[in-house]
């Protein structure tokens, strides 16, 4: 061995010459081996490696992996195998003979929680993760950052919030500077590491606990930004208008290596703020400056401003006396919160194939409460809408609309639909058979055998009545379908009944179906909760409305279009515990 390190210097791990030279001696030794038999044992060979004979007569013999001499020449040793003669790479043993370039490939997609547990197995993989490819692709597929950190614009600042005047007047650069991050000496490790894993936990959406009133918070990441926008309906009565959003609080690395929260609540501009995360999809925030949620015109300049930002109009254009205590009501409820508040996790209803529409958030016209925003869910036969916010009489996290998919109402023609007495006859009679189910089930429940078997032909009758409803039978209370309404697709004429106020007077004239449903409606504080008896009116995959027949109002609902990222639910189990939690938190 010392030998062949003193011949050419590199060692037993490389060829030398004097083996060079000694395996020419060896071959000259085999001379005497003919053709027949060197194709004869490297046949064999191959046989041994493939499964099969292989020989002269069936083709060209090449050999198989596991023979350690791949890279030979051809040449037979006297051990019947083949010569290594050739200089080609050799096949990695393990994960550290690959080639960085494949490294960082292969540890591009591992999350990015996985990756410090990597850079434990050895020297070499620890300085490979500094690779800044790695961690630019866990900060895009993990939280959808933007691209290239260098030109990244930033989101969620005004331009007056990006500029102070500068405190130090012997600078001749100018009276203001730029109050940016040092872009050049960040890099997308400390980002990720400092500000989107640490704070992973609070994206996606949130209800607050504003009471009754409720709320939705969307939180999101932002350039170098993670922002919780408060998401506000339009101005009443435009249903069909964008939503409104309105920072509350940003996380933001205004320095290297360390993530800083502020409260954007007020209008003098961020200030600090504080995130305490606690339980289980809950976190709470805090604002250690709450004299920049003043104004120098004290409560009543803080008052006209609310009312212009939350109404779109002054106190004295809204002449509906009770829609003014509402509005006084509501400021003086929520502003005593000054930005310190709970949030609880709320993901969106699942999607199933069968779901009459897409599910999702909706926006909402409730008379003189404004309008506000429901979820949408579908459940086997039946679909419910939930109040994320809400008002003094049905707080949010209520059931404001159940409506049964089994039993649906044909509308007649459209002299018909304009008498309110017609349409509560349709509706009033399906409602009665749905009670009279329901007793004679509580019945059943409760009887002895023969009494059970009583309430077994009582609900048979009942299915009879409620084909009855459908417009089977002759005495039916709704018309028979026409030809025309057979298509369960197809566009109906649809009008409103006098007498029945709308918020918005613009809505679809044709729907495509409508289905028995109940309300809820309570008086002030949530006293004597009822369901009471409606109509539930499909007009496209976006809107659908609802009558209110006791109340006689119509409420128009439009869908809700902004991408909401991170607030799917993981399954329908964990949604349907969302909502029951969502009753218990304002019951």
């Amino acid at each position: 061995m010392a030998v062949c390190a003193r011949l050419c210097g590199v060692g037993q791990s490389r060829r030398c010459r004097r083996r060079q030279r000694q395996n020419q001696q060896d071959q000259g030794s085999d001379s005497d081996m003919d053709e027949e038999e060197e194709e004869r044992i490297v046949g064999q060979r191959q046989g041994y490696v493939g499964g099969g004979g292989g020989g002269p007569e069936s083709g060209v013999a090449t050999a198989g992996p596991s023979d350690a001499c791949e890279y030979g020449s051809g040449h037979v040793n006297r051990r019947g195998c083949p010569e290594r003669t050739s200089t080609g790479p050799p096949h990695p043993q393990s994960l550290v003979e690959l080639p960085p370039e494949l490294l960082v490939e292969i540890f591009s997609l591992l999350p990015g929680t996985a990756l410090p547990n990597v850079a434990l197995v050895c020297k070499k993989f620890k300085q490979i993760l500094h690779t800044e490819t790695i961690w630019r692709r866990r900060c895009m597929e993990e939280f959808g950052m933007k691209d290239d950190l260098r030109k990244m614009e930033v989101g969620g600042v005004s331009s007056r919030d990006l500029y102070v005047k500068r405190v130090n007047p012997r600078v001749k650069s100018g009276r203001f500077m730029k109050l940016l991050p040092d872009y050049e000496h960040m890099d997308y490790r400390d980002v990720y590491t400092h500000l989107l894993h640490p704070y992973r936990h609070i994206l996606g959406l949130w209800q607050p606990d504003i009471g009754p009133y409720g709320g939705l918070l969307n939180v999101v990441v932002d350039g170098l930004f993670i922002i919780g926008w408060m998401y506000l309906p339009p101005h009443d009565p435009r249903v069909e208008d964008p939503m409104r959003r309105r920072p509350l609080f940003r996380i933001h690395m205004w320095e290297s290596k360390k993530a800083t929260v502020e409260c954007m609540y007020g209008h003098k501009g961020p200030h600090k703020g504080d995130i305490q995360t606690g339980k289980k999809d809950e976190f709470s925030t805090k604002c250690n400056q709450t004299d920049h949620h003043r104004m120098p015109g004290g409560r009543q300049e803080e008052f006209r401003t609310w009312l212009e930002e939350e109404w779109g109009r002054t106190l004295e254009e809204i002449f509906h006396e009770h829609m003014q205590e509402l509005i006084l009501m509501k400021f003086i409820y929520t502003s005593q919160y000054d930005n310190c508040l709970t949030y609880r996790r709320i993901y969106l209803p699942p999607t199933m194939p069968s779901d009459l529409l897409q599910p999702g958030l909706f926006k909402g016209t409730y008379g003189s409460h404004g309008l506000e925003i429901v979820m949408l869910s579908f459940h086997e036969t039946s679909a419910r809408a939930t109040k994320l916010t809400g008002d003094p009489n049905v707080p949010a996290g209520q059931l404001t609309l159940d409506v049964d998919l089994s039993r649906p109402v044909f509308l007649p023609d459209l002299e018909q639909q304009r008498n309110i007495e017609e349409l509560s006859r349709l509706v009033l009679g399906v409602h009665e058979e749905v009670q009279r189910e329901a007793e004679q089930r509580a019945k059943g429940a409760s009887a002895t055998a023969g009494g059970a078997a009583e309430g077994a032909c009582g609900s048979t009758s009942a299915e009879a009545g409620v084909e009855a409803d459908h417009g089977i039978c002759p005495d039916s209370c709704q018309p028979e379908p026409s030809s025309t309404t057979t298509n369960a697709d197809e566009a109906k004429p649809f009008v409103l009944p006098l007498g029945v106020t709308a918020r918005n007077e613009v809505y679809p004239r044709t729907c495509r179906k409508c289905f028995y449903g109940t309300g809820l409606i309570a008086g002030h504080g949530f006293t004597s909760p009822e369901r009471t008896p409606g109509l539930f009116v499909l007009f496209d995959q976006d809107r659908f409305g609802f009558i209110w027949l006791e109340l006689k109002s119509f409420s128009l609902y439009s869908r809700l279009t902004d991408n909401l990222a991170h607030a799917h639910a993981p399954n329908m189990e964990r949604f349907e515990a969302m909502l029951r939690n969502m009753q218990s938190w304002t019951s």
